[in-house]
């Protein structure tokens, strides 16, 4: 019976991604691709479009609107889960695609749920990739972690409260999301500390790469969805 492949395609650089990524790609008669809305192009299959071949290919783009919060967002998941589990059943392999890793705030990890408990006969194999943490750790020349240090990986959605008492336990923060409460971050970084001890990075691995240390330059700009902050103390 056909599975279905859970992809992470890295972080923007088509290089980085796995030989073992690459070869599922390349091989898969269905690509899914997902994107944020029906007139937005995807990420994911950007980076991977150099390994496609669309006269033997179909690539299926799914809608996974990007919102806080995820109420009233069932319906999208069951569609997309319905629509690519029907693909196996036919005896086609699928790679799904996803920027980063899939196991780590992915897109697929809402299907995988549903795929778990509606779908438990489908295969799934999960293949790794490279996430933007550790790309964006490379790109500024700043480590993670080393010896007994802690580190923490979390949404930019927690209040000024909890992310203190994240920064008095943690070593090393990663804050992902930040574009949209930048400010509010940066105010409570000054507030700390620890402003000189961030770095902001966006869209790691691609063309418009940014590796910023000097936060303040970024204060009041709009930015990228695709951006994250490393905080290590």
């Amino acid at each position: 019976m056909a599975k279905i492949y859970a992809v992470g395609v890295g972080p923007g650089d088509p290089e980085l991604l796995t030989r073992k990524a690459e070869r599922i790609i390349r091989q898969a008669p269905v690509i899914c691709a997902p994107t944020g809305a029906a007139d937005a192009a995807s990420y994911a299959l950007s980076i991977v479009e150099p390994f496609l071949d669309r006269s033997r290919q179909r690539i299926i783009s799914q809608v996974f609107p990007m919102k806080k919060e995820q109420a009233g967002l069932d319906g999208f998941w069951d569609k997309a889960a319905a629509e690519v589990a029907e693909e196996v059943r036919q005896g086609r392999d699928v790679a799904f695609i996803t920027i980063g890793d899939p196991f780590l705030y992915s897109t697929f990890l809402y299907l995988y749920r549903i795929f778990r408990e509606r779908h438990p006969e489908i295969a799934i194999e999960i293949v790794p990739g490279i996430s933007s943490i550790n790309a964006a750790a490379a790109a500024a020349g700043v480590p993670l972690g080393m010896a007994a240090e802690r580190i923490a990986i979390l949404p930019t959605t927690y209040e000024d409260d909890e992310l203190r008492q994240t920064f008095a336990d943690f070593d090393t923060v990663i804050l992902m999301k930040v574009n949209r409460v930048f400010d509010r971050v940066h105010a409570l970084l000054k507030e700390l500390g620890l402003a000189r001890s961030a770095v902001f990075i966006r869209r790691v691995g691609s063309s418009e790469e940014e590796v910023v240390f000097d936060l303040e330059r970024l204060v009041g700009e709009k930015l990228d969805y695709l951006s994250l902050l490393i905080v290590r103390k």
